[in-house]
């Protein structure tokens, strides 16, 4: 595998999964969504919500904090 030295073209774009939480996005970021709906977000990290809760899907509302339970 090429370090990053070697590969040629333009930088990969960091996304940081958060485990019970958000996918980070190094932005600028377009997100389309499965009925075709086209978002773009110009923020330098972009949050994209994982678990469907969000009022704002495909962008993190935080839904998910209000829906942990503790044992």
């Amino acid at each position: 595998m090429p370090t990053r030295a070697e590969r040629s073209g333009p930088e990969p774009r960091r996304v940081v999964v958060v485990p019970g939480g958000p996918v980070l996005v190094e932005g600028p970021v377009e997100l389309v969504t499965d009925d075709g709906t086209t978002v773009y977000r110009d923020r330098f990290m972009v949050a994209v919500c994982a678990c469907r809760r969000s009022r704002r899907y495909p962008l993190c509302d935080t839904s998910h904090r209000r829906r942990r339970t503790t044992h």
